[in-house]
């Protein structure tokens, strides 16, 4: 056959020239580690968003409008909590924290304003620096303070945005309050929310809460998008520096007992290191930046590789017990084995590639680099590692290298061996109804897994709000970093019932000049869905329309302009909307209309405010269909809208990969048994087990609570790579044992010979990656224990199912033996299959 002649000539590269290879692989390491240096890091939600259109909508409103809340915009946040913060030494606190900011050379502050400041201007309408605010704060009595806080409230609606909740206009007290302040930072380089590493912004706002410490005297604290980006990147490093040297320890312990030999484990954690290094130094060359989606990728190399190296080295151990010499053991070893790495590099990397699939780019990286790396590792394993042992074991003919344990896991005799037939021993008495079992597990396990949510959130790239203490009484280097940015998000969200995230954006184009089109904009807010906060029966939002409205309240003149061309007396004008725009952009009001309408009067914004308890789900569904009856092309938007668009992809992604996955790995599979037996249909039992291990994984997620996101949308993709690992070893075995074998000698000797390996390499990649678990980016802990027990499921599934699945269909594609034989079967005349039946 003609595969056969090429696995005859990688046998005689690797056994004739194995130095040549071992040398060759050397230097291909060596030219791959010169793309180390050149990895970058990317982190954040950012990375997720990007194309979306949700997305590019949001990011054009920043642009055009500049938002005052907006990431990217340069704008920093003081939170200040107490006892009251609107009492006059709070006050006094929080001004002279803005005071100070605006004076510290290199925080290059623009403007700042806050409760505090609104407060002071209602006692002295002429105090416009921090500095004169303070005095006039400072020269108040209580009550005077108190009745300025009444008529701020009553007169100024940011001055309600700016305090919590719990404000009480009687005591005029609140618990909380926000001071924002505007750094001037060149176009282009501003730290927006969830961009990795640092950046001019992270500097300014580091230096900003060592100066705002000194004058809130510990009750403010600073906030941005420079803090949330710093603490983006640090998760994944602190997450890499805790898991690695714990799965190290766990990989190290767990292949001494596999390979029970030093010099042997050597070799597997030589290769190991290679894969690794050919991976991320091709990523440091095609310039692809490190997300913390690909924090998952050496885990999955390692659980591939081990896999690799405990079969190929176990399978060598069979045939040296037996007398057989050190060429034409390897030759035995590599004529089975090349071929079944070759299918699960295959299938695996089909598994991987699914999803290439996905609209958001992390996940694709995530598929093209993990593809890569599974490549390479067949390679290194596959060519490599069998060439580095004929040279080791030649070397320990000529000189005393010395020697362990060199039996192969699961001997005939041994214990683990009689522990691991217990699949046979099923399939030898009852296969149908054990299948028939299986069948009904797997269709409930699916049916309850349709109840896996998905979500889409900063909360996955953060780590908890509290470490357990023990993480946290780490010596350095293993401690975590001091994260703020979850307890502050928590604390936004518990205190103030509109920020950011409670807001939703409806980015209108069209031509802004024509009649009525303010109109249809105003009318757009009436009888508002629930999602949306009321006011007055209608959506609380700002927009252009109450930048004129404002106006209007406090200009004569513009008043009566607007009453002229206002049809039906509401407030709006529906005539000559180009001289109305001309006038507020010639007034004091520029910069406030501004923030809504460009300056070609082709686009304007609206910005509602919307429940803090509504889901993001319902705001985004009931924004969409406000922004329906809008007038000219209206887009949703907002982060809500946005995080909520990738919620949906990462759905359709999760799906999407499942599918193809599933289809080409099967595919794949049947061409490859054509090919290798031609037996077709073996493909099709191969992926039995596969299929329960999906169904098992996924229902797991429901039962833990783990939801589908950015990180574990991958999930069930890679467990049908990681799941097809493993039936393809015993499917592979059983088809090469059954040339020599009856049905019950072969089922028996690939359950000992290529369960000891499985058994060994499931035990090393569970504990090795479960680790991932102590990750405090908590999408990689939950990525850690799914991929943890999607190994054991597979694992499992190919012990315990796969024997009767073969069993089962040994009979049916065996014309010799009549159907009902599958219920009554006769082991005193077992079945060989038949060259080309099927």
């Amino acid at each position: 056959m003609d595969h056969q002649r090429y696995i005859d000539w990688a046998d005689d590269r690797i056994v004739d020239d194995s130095r040549k290879v071992v040398l060759t692989f050397l230097v291909v390491t060596l030219l791959f580690s010169a793309g180390l240096g050149n990895v970058s890091t990317n982190a954040g939600t950012s990375q997720f968003t990007t194309g979306l259109p949700a997305e590019e909508a949001f990011s054009q409103v920043n642009d055009e409008f500049s938002p005052a809340f907006s990431a990217d915009t340069g704008n920093t946040q003081l939170i200040q909590k107490g006892n009251n913060v609107l009492s006059k030494d709070a006050m006094v606190r929080m001004l002279k924290a803005q005071k100070w900011l605006q004076e510290k050379d290199g925080l290059r502050v623009t403007s700042t304003s806050s409760a505090a400041s609104i407060v002071a201007m209602q006692l002295d309408p002429t105090a416009t620096t921090p500095e004169q605010q303070i005095r006039a704060i400072e020269s108040a009595t209580t009550t005077e303070i108190d009745a300025a806080v009444r008529r701020a409230a009553a007169e100024n609606p940011q001055f309600t945005s700016l305090v919590s909740s719990d404000f009480n206009r009687g005591s005029a007290s609140a618990s909380a309050t926000l001071g924002l302040v505007t750094h001037e930072i060149p176009a282009g380089i501003s730290s927006g929310s969830g961009q990795g590493g640092s950046s001019p912004l992270t500097g300014i706002q580091q230096q900003a809460q060592l100066t705002v410490g000194a004058a809130g005297h510990g009750s403010i604290v600073v906030f941005g998008s420079g803090i949330l980006a710093a603490e983006f990147s640090n998760v994944v490093i602190d997450s890499l520096i805790l898991t690695v040297p714990a799965a190290v320890l766990f990989i190290l312990f767990f292949l001494t007992i596999a390979y029970r030999d030093l010099a042997d484990m050597a070799l597997g954690l030589i290769a190991l290191f290679m894969a690794i290094v050919w991976t991320f130094g091709f990523m440091g060359l095609a310039g692809i930046p490190f997300s913390q989606m690909l924090i998952a990728v050496p885990p999955l190399l390692l659980a591939v590789g081990i896999d690799f190296g405990i079969h190929a080295i176990n399978r060598y151990r069979e045939e040296r017990v037996e007398g057989v010499g050190i060429d034409k053991s390897m030759r035995i070893t590599t004529d089975q084995l090349l071929v079944a790495f070759f299918i699960v590099t295959g299938t695996t990397v089909i598994g991987f590639a699914a999803n290439l699939t996905s609209s958001l780019p992390p996940i694709q990286d995530f598929g093209f680099v993990a593809a890569i790396g599974i490549t390479f590792t067949f390679l290194i394993f596959g060519v490599f590692l069998p060439a580095a042992k004929v040279e080791l074991d030649e070397l320990r003919q000529r000189y005393p290298i010395p020697t362990f344990a060199q039996t192969p896991l699961g001997s005939e005799g041994s214990r683990l061996g009689g522990v691991l037939r217990g699949g046979v021993a099923i399939a030898e008495r009852a296969p149908v109804v054990f299948l028939l079992l299986t069948l009904v597990l797997t269709a409930s396990a699916g049916v309850y897994a349709t109840g896996v949510s998905t979500s889409f959130s900063q909360d996955d790239f953060l780590p908890p709000e509290d470490n357990p203490d023990w993480i946290m009484s780490l010596p350095e280097p293993f401690a975590p970093s001091d994260y703020t940015v979850t307890q502050r998000t928590n604390f936004l969200e518990e205190k103030f019932d509109s920020t950011q995230s409670g807001q939703a954006t409806i980015f209108v184009e069209g031509p802004m000049r024509q009649d009525s089109t303010l109109e249809r904009i105003y009318r757009a807010g009436d009888d508002p869905p629930d999602s949306f906060v009321r006011e007055d029966g209608r959506a609380a939002s700002t927009s252009i329309v109450t930048v004129i409205q404002d106006r209007a309240a406090r200009d004569p003149e513009f008043r009566q302009l607007v009453r002229r061309n206002d049809q039906n007396d509401n407030g709006v004008p529906d005539d000559n909307l180009g001289e109305i725009y001309e006038y507020l952009l010639e007034s004091s009001s520029r910069d406030q209309a501004l923030n809504y309408l460009a300056e070609d009067y082709r686009s304007t914004r609206v910005v509602y405010t919307v429940e803090s308890s509504a889901s993001d789900s319902e705001v985004t569904e009931d924004t969409r269909s406000v922004a329906s009856d809008f007038p000219h092309s209206a887009t949703a938007t907002g982060s809500i809208v946005v995080f909520q668009a990738v919620t949906d992809v990462i759905l359709e992604s999760a799906i999407q990969s499942l599918a193809i996955a599933l289809a080409g790995a099967t595919a794949f599979l049947v061409f490859i048994y054509h090919v290798l037996e031609g037996r077709p249909s073996l493909g099709i039992a191969n992926m039995v087990p596969v299929v329960v291990t999906v169904a098992l994984l996924a229902a797991t997620m429901r039962l833990l609570a783990i939801p589908f996101n950015a990180i574990t949308a991958t999930m069930l993709a890679i467990t049908i790579g990681l799941g097809v690992d493993y039936s393809v070893h015993v499917t592979h075995r059983f088809a090469d044992e059954m040339h020599e074998h009856d049905l019950v000698t072969a089922l028996d000797r690939t359950v000992r010979g290529t369960g000891g390996a499985l058994f060994s390499s499931m035990l090393t990649t569970v504990f090795g990656i479960g680790v991932l678990a102590l990750a405090v980016f908590p999408a990689i802990g939950q990525f850690g224990i799914l991929t943890a027990m999607s190994i054991a499921y597979a694992f499992l599934t190919s012990l315990l199912v796969l024997p009767s699945v073969l069993v089962v269909w040994d009979r049916l594609t065996n014309q010799r033996r009549p159907l009902r034989s599958l219920f009554d079967l006769d082991w005193s005349q077992p079945t060989r299959p038949t060259e080309g039946d099927d």
